[in-house]
């Protein structure tokens, strides 16, 4: 093997495949980046056996061939090499040897053969649609925050994507939960996607298609079967395992009688409750939210530390009410609005939040109450 490419362009792309590499492995072959050099291309492939990203990059191929290189190695060389610089990787006459040349610099770099490289095998992905990048990242960005991190409930680890039919209407919907939290978007169901399979996409998956949208008005191609699910940006193709499990049935959670209404400023809001969550205790962070009379108090008491209240005007004529909430889930709500305001409807003390835009926005936010 033997090629020759810009440095900005192989930089670009190690830098999407290595972050699938794990730091520590215990397959050697799995700490590496798979580099095949074909016709006028270079192609570049990492993978942890459950996510697998591809990339294709010009190059100008001298001799075709193929090989594996440390993935960690390779980008931090390339990263430390100068703008504009000229990248040649070369197969030595020793076994196991690939020479990297660039300007003065030389590296012997330890590779391992292509054949011992893992496939993740995709099999057959049964539905196909394409998406707007900027739609893609919304259903994330909305939704990815509300992503359960604890491993024994493994099957809200990831973003449940499904169609479903609001009002007549196929909408492709997005949904996570934490158990605390809530957070579901929809839009309507792009060509291609009406009667796919309920899927969870996992949270490494979902923070790496999150990375790969750069350019908001590109088309991305996704591809899904029961098990997998594979989105490709132009040259770049991500390829994920599913998580194995059912998604709870998530429309139970969502209040529907909740019928005391509070629009609140988003941002005076949020800053009020940052604010006085300072003093909050690290493991409870609960603020009080105390309503009536057109007037919201914010208040946290902490035995350790102190007190903090704040009162801010608020549009709210129901009966007054006193609710908590966990401080931290409030900002991470309230971040994700697009609107200058924020309407809450509640119940009681005990009973779930629903917060949104407005009525009938496209994203729905529902919060579990603390005891306060």
């Amino acid at each position: 093997m033997k090629v020759t490419l810009e440095r900005a362009a192989l930089l670009k792309a190690l830098g999407h495949v290595h972050r699938v590499v794990e730091r520590r492995n215990t397959i050697p072959i799995l700490s590496n980046v798979l580099l095949q050099a074909t016709g006028d291309s270079l192609l570049l492939k990492a993978t942890d056996l459950e996510l697998e990203i591809t990339e294709t990059v010009p190059a100008d191929v001298g001799q075709p061939g193929s090989t594996t290189l440390p993935a960690h190695t390779l980008y931090d060389i390339v990263r430390k090499l100068p703008d504009g610089a000229q990248v040649s990787l070369e197969m030595t006459g020793e076994a196991g040897q690939l020479l990297l040349r660039s300007g003065r610099s030389r590296f012997n770099l330890q590779s391992l053969p292509e054949s011992d490289f893992p496939d993740l095998n995709v099999g057959d992905l049964t539905h196909r649609f394409a998406l707007p990048a900027g739609d893609l990242k919304k259903l994330i960005d909305k939704t990815q925050f509300a992503i359960s991190t604890e491993e024994t409930r493994y099957y809200l680890n990831g973003i449940f994507v499904h169609t479903i039919d609001v009002d007549g209407h196929t909408m492709l919907r997005a949904v996570a939960t934490d158990g605390h939290r809530l957070a579901r978007v929809e839009l309507p169901a792009p060509e291609g996607s009406v009667g796919m399979p309920g899927v969870i996409v996992p949270r490494k998956a979902v923070n790496e298609v999150q990375k790969l949208v750069d350019d908001l008005s590109a088309e991305v191609i996704v591809d899904i079967s029961t098990t997998k699910a594979r989105f490709t940006f132009g040259g770049v193709v991500l390829t994920s395992k599913l998580i194995d499990g059912t998604f709870p049935d998530y429309a139970r959670v969502i209040p529907t009688g909740n019928d005391k209404r509070l629009t609140v400023d988003r941002a005076p809001f949020a800053a009020a409750v940052d604010r006085v969550s300072t003093i909050s205790s690290e493991r409870g962070r609960a603020v009080k939210l105390s309503l009536g009379d057109g007037k919201l108090t914010l208040s946290v008491t902490n035995p350790d530390s102190g007190s903090a209240e704040e009162t801010i005007e608020v549009d709210y004529d129901a009966d007054p009410i006193e609710i908590g909430f966990n401080a931290r889930y409030l900002l991470d709500i309230t971040a994700q609005l697009d609107s200058d305001t924020a309407l809450f409807k509640l119940a009681d003390a005990g009973s779930p939040t629903v917060i949104q835009d407005r009525d009938g926005a496209a994203a729905l936010y529902v919060l579990m109450p603390m005891r306060v």
